[in-house]
């Protein structure tokens, strides 16, 4: 059984029918939840082992507090030996991990501004997107990538019937992007888990990892 978990449930279930089209003999169960958030998952054959898949590199977006009580929230839905297959983005040289963030293209740029465009959107605010600067850098501290946006110049914006005002060089801190070593990264998932095997890309860039899901003090 496949047991997809998304918010958007017009997308997850266009998405599960394509997938019983191409694999007719794999029961696909979706769930729409916040995977934050505790939710049910269907029965399942217990004497099958079960393994949780968290793709990507979201895990980042978490603080590392916030990381560690996910995976927490994970592992009591396993059981001993279960799995979790989880995508982790490294920490590398300061210029490649700046350089990603603030693509010539612009399009992390792009994205960063849709937070203003869907808070006009959706809250009747005005915010002048021009007037706001992406902006990106490492913070080598917390060992995270922020991401920010500057305002421009002395301005008045107004947010479901309320009135902000921003400074010139102010900024809004919109998103934050951990990033690990392998050895960090097992320290946050916690004594819960034995890190079985990590695969990771030639450059070095990311990794995906296979964690085994125990209860007993003593690891086997």
């Amino acid at each position: 059984m496949y047991v997809p978990v998304d918010i958007s449930e017009g997308f997850l279930n266009e998405t599960a029918n394509r997938l019983r089209a191409e694999y007719p003999g794999l029961s696909i169960q979706p769930v729409a939840a916040d995977y934050t958030s505790p939710f049910d998952i269907p029965a399942t054959d217990t004497a099958r082992k079960r393994v949780v898949y968290f793709p990507g590199s979201t895990i980042g977006n978490f603080t590392r507090r916030r990381a560690s009580e996910f995976l927490e929230t994970v592992a009591e839905n396993l059981s001993p030996g279960d799995g979790l297959l989880i995508g982790v983005d490294l920490k590398k040289e300061v210029g490649t991990l700046e350089a990603a963030y603030n693509d010539k293209k612009g399009i992390t740029a792009e994205f960063n501004k849709n937070i203003l465009a869907r808070i006009n959107r959706e809250l009747g605010a005005d915010f002048d997107l021009e007037q706001y600067r992406h902006r990106a850098f490492y913070n080598a501290t917390e060992g995270r990538i922020e991401m920010h946006l500057e305002s421009l110049s002395n301005q008045a914006v107004q947010i479901n019937g309320q009135q902000v005002f921003f400074d010139k060089g102010e900024t809004i801190h919109t998103e934050n992007s951990h990033k690990y070593t392998i050895d960090e990264f097992e320290e946050v998932a916690g004594d819960q888990y034995k890190r079985l095997k990590t695969w990771t890309d030639e450059r070095g860039i990311s990794a995906y990892t296979i964690l085994r899901r125990f209860k007993d003090s003593v690891i086997n």
